[in-house]
């Protein structure tokens, strides 16, 4: 036992989920083509299953590339979802 057992997790926002959800507002809010919420932090969560940097999942990471305009502002809305549910 390495004793990262015993350690909680933080809970709430950290300040990168408080930029990517400031950030998915502004996505939202804009008529532009969304870009990639990647923040190059590639580490998927053991408790939510999600990338613990852009909160996609990994179908969502894996198909961005063909995904048109609205189904990658509907995957925005998800993460902006995802972290309002986790705050």
């Amino acid at each position: 036992m390495c004793g990262s057992e015993l350690t909680p997790k933080p809970q709430g926002l950290t300040p990168s989920d408080l930029r990517l959800q400031a950030q998915a507002k502004r996505v939202l809010q804009s008529a532009d083509a969304p870009p990639s919420p990647c923040i190059s932090v590639c580490r998927m969560s053991d408790d939510t299953t999600y990338c613990e940097g852009c909160w996609r999942s990994l179908d969502e990471i894996a198909g961005w590339a063909q995904r048109n305009p609205d189904e990658k502002r509907a995957v925005w809305q998800q993460i902006e979802e995802r972290l309002e549910t986790h705050a």
